[in-house]
């Protein structure tokens, strides 16, 4: 079956059941999460501060472990040759005794602190500036468009990619940090781009609707499938070669980058492609003159 017909044959109706039963499940994921932690995500190192401690692997993790007795262990993990060990924030008597320890215990041994002070204040910075990020992308579709109706579509359409992306990136264990900021504020102009492709597909230019529509949608999946093409290819790279190969290393921050990318870009197919095309339809056979189009 070819793109024309699916869109043809498609029962609409049913199909907005999926990204809306998807945005259900990334709220729920959240609110649990809210009322577990006390945050909508699980915070990095960067967002409750602590001490993050990186040895070589070479002895079994019950022996690290008795090395760093009496101290606080908040998480220790494996990750390719090295052992990442992450303890909560203490005082600075506490830490130089810690410090002396990791240095006379473990060979190569790298020891990152964060203050609290620091981490309080990105706590405060970070959803500061996605709102800012998020106010200011609507502002500028609202200009464009002119149309309540049409950019409100948009901007939730962008909403949902961007709750989808941090229910998804919660439930498998990825933690908000700088990396996956980044990667949440780029998910902002990415979402809005293929919205505004289809909408100025749509309202813009001559033709049947579904025609438009048809053109639209195939743009638009090959910019997303190309870009999603790559972001496997960083997943692939930075947090599964390592298990085949121990001369390579996970590079964390690369993937959580990757892995909120991959959520939100199959978010932005479901909501642009289901969602707004749907909204759009019902909208377009309620303003008749909208239905025929033409460039401006």
């Amino acid at each position: 079956m070819d793109l024309e017909e699916f869109i043809r044959k498609i029962d609409r109706r049913q199909m907005v059941v999926v990204p809306a039963a998807v945005l259900a499940l990334s709220i729920i994921i959240l609110a649990a999460t809210y009322f577990t932690t006390g945050s909508p995500v699980r915070m990095g190192i960067e967002f409750t501060g602590g001490t993050l401690i990186t040895v070589p692997a070479d002895e079994p993790e019950s022996q690290v472990l008795s090395k760093l007795e009496g101290y606080d262990i908040s998480e220790l993990r494996r990750v390719g040759s090295r052992y990442y060990i992450q303890l909560p924030p203490m005082g600075s008597e506490e830490y130089k005794s810690l410090a002396r320890t990791v240095n006379e215990q473990f060979p190569d041994a790298e020891i990152r602190y964060i203050g609290p002070v620091y981490s309080k204040q990105l706590q405060s910075d970070a959803p500061r500036y996605l709102l800012m990020s998020f106010i200011l992308m609507a502002l500028v579709v609202f200009f464009v468009f002119r149309q309540p109706v049409v950019s409100g579509i948009v901007v939730l359409c962008a909403l949902a990619d961007i709750v989808i992306a941090a229910g998804m990136m919660t439930a498998v264990g990825v933690k908000l940090s700088l990396g996956t900021v980044a990667a949440l504020l780029m998910l902002i102009g990415y979402s809005v781009d293929t919205d505004i492709l289809l909408t100025v597909r749509v309202l813009r230019r001559k033709g049947p609707l579904n025609e438009k529509v048809l053109g639209a949608m195939r743009t638009g999946l090959i910019m997303t499938s190309t870009t999603l093409s790559a972001v496997i290819v960083l997943i692939l790279v930075s947090s599964i070669i390592y298990l085949v190969s121990p001369t390579f290393t996970k590079i964390d921050v690369i993937s959580d980058i990757s892995v909120v990318l991959f959520f939100g870009l199959l978010a932005d197919m479901m909501n642009t492609w289901i969602t707004n095309v749907q909204a759009l339809r019902w909208y377009v056979q309620r303003n008749p003159k909208l239905a025929r189009g033409g460039k401006r």
